[in-house]
């Protein structure tokens, strides 16, 4: 229950503060969508609420919007490359990766986190046996240790440290 309380205040707040606007309308569907995203997936967010109250948790967080934008800033221009270069040069595959993390809420963030970096798309998610199994425009190489180092070890770290 405080799970879901926790992912509507969240919820809720970032409504408001990416509509910036305090209209009631807004306040009004804004105050539904956040009801239906505590519902719908409030018990995946955490299973240790009591863990928010580690402010370096939220330093974490911080840097790893900072590390997301920079990587998908990259990934954006280096898609543009591939998608207007008259060759064409890309060599899509699905590859193994390997991640730590354990969390329902870190193993989400990640597999999200790969999806939303443009030329990766997590296609599975192996949680007993800790692989995530990912989409990737370019295949630089296909061994698991190198793939996971290149997709993966960017955020798994800064993960760990907010939700594990």
């Amino acid at each position: 229950m405080t799970s879901n309380i926790l992912s509507f205040l969240l919820a809720f707040f970032w409504w408001i503060a990416l509509s910036w606007t305090f209209n009631w309308q807004f306040l009004l569907v804004g105050l539904l969508v956040s009801l239906f995203i505590a519902w719908a997936v409030g018990e995946l967010f955490t299973r240790n609420p009591h863990k928010f109250k580690q402010p370096s948790r939220y330093l974490w967080a911080l840097y790893y919007l900072v590390v997301f934008l920079k990587e998908n800033i990259k990934g954006n221009i280096d898609g543009a490359y591939r998608i207007l270069h008259p060759g064409l040069p890309i060599r899509p595959g699905i590859v193994k990766v390997k991640t730590k993390l354990k969390s329902d809420a870190g193993l989400t963030y990640l597999a999200n986190t790969i999806t939303l970096t443009p030329g990766t798309f997590t296609m599975d998610v192996d949680q007993e046996n800790g692989y995530l199994y990912v989409h990737w425009m370019n295949v630089v190489t296909e061994d698991t240790d190198k793939a996971t180092e290149i997709i993966v070890a960017k955020y798994e770290n800064i993960l760990a440290k907010i939700f594990e």
